[in-house]
């Protein structure tokens, strides 16, 4: 038996023995807040730890001399980075990470998986006398390439700001390179890497038409003899470089649309720039559909000439 209301019965209230009831109610939702705060504080620290150690583990194999052990780091990071789409909170953490020189990932791919062919043929034969052996780095496999470009273009469809280093490291020449002399494989993901490092980047658009990249395109797209899927992909990179360039009278590749008319004749162009004035909807399945449908009947309609 009490002879007076135990304070812990109802909560804070407003009695003589607790006049500021209210006022403790408030304070108690201050302090709520501060905890809320470094909870969440906290969780941010970690998954920023979590982010750095998986992005310096996979760096630390695509900086390898062999290429099994690139390859293996490239799907590292590639798995972190899809693994990190579905969430703005780490992708604004991965972007203050691209921010450190140590775990930026465009360098490395240009400097290893997507480094140009060199001469290998030996000029001098110091290292035989001397003590130190000589740094053996194996070719880019196929596969490791492939990689590299998805791992570039997750970079920057995630953070844009990575197509100012990719520029800086000649990424478009390297990539019309790839277009141009390697397999399907590779030709596919180029396509796709292409497009994430143009949009929005005027010196990349400046260096694709120096390259003549739209008659590349055009090129593989007309040759009957190539894949077909490879074929469907390079309509499809020409739907989404008109849809985004479209309007923009200032873009360095603003006349994609004559170039396009003049390489693959006025049928697909008319076609390519119908698809580009309709909007899209929400539903990225359904993007994805639309555009393979358009880039078939692009595709048709060049077929029958």
């Amino acid at each position: 038996m009490y002879l007076k209301k135990p304070i812990w019965s109802d909560g804070p209230s407003a009695t003589p023995e607790n006049p500021s009831g209210s006022e403790n109610g408030e304070e108690t939702d201050a302090a709520t807040m501060v905890v809320e705060e470094l909870v969440t504080s906290l969780n941010t620290q970690r998954l920023y730890r979590e982010l750095t150690l998986s992005l310096r583990t996979g760096l630390r194999d695509a900086c390898a001399e062999f290429s099994f052990l690139r390859i293996r780091g490239l799907r590292s990071l590639l798995k972190t980075l899809r693994s990190m789409a579905e969430s703005d909170s780490i992708i604004r953490l991965f972007s203050h990470t691209q921010t450190v020189s140590d775990l930026q990932l465009v360098p490395v791919l240009f400097r290893h998986s997507l480094k140009e062919g060199e001469d290998d043929r030996v000029t001098s034969l110091d290292h035989i006398f001397s003590v130190e052996p000589m740094k053996i780095t194996s070719p880019s496999t196929d596969d490791e390439v492939a990689v590299a470009l998805r791992v570039l273009e997750g970079c920057c469809l995630l953070h844009p700001q990575s197509t100012v280093l990719a520029h800086k490291h000649g990424a478009v020449r390297v990539m019309m390179n790839i277009l141009s002399t390697r397999g399907v494989l590779e030709q596919g993901a180029c396509l796709d890497a292409l497009i994430s490092i143009l949009l929005d980047s005027s010196a990349n658009q400046v260096d694709f038409g120096a390259c003549n990249g739209i008659e590349e395109v055009a090129m593989l797209m007309r040759d009957k003899q190539a894949d077909e899927n490879l074929r469907l992909r390079c309509g499809e990179f020409l739907l989404l470089l008109v849809g985004h360039v479209n309007g923009k009278d200032r873009s360095p590749i603003a006349s994609v649309n004559e170039d396009i008319r003049r390489l693959l004749g006025e049928k697909s162009a008319s076609l390519i720039w119908a698809a580009s004035q309709f909007g899209s909807t929400g539903d990225p399945e359904q993007r994805i559909t639309a555009l393979h449908i358009q880039a078939g009947r692009v595709l048709e309609s060049l077929d029958l000439y």
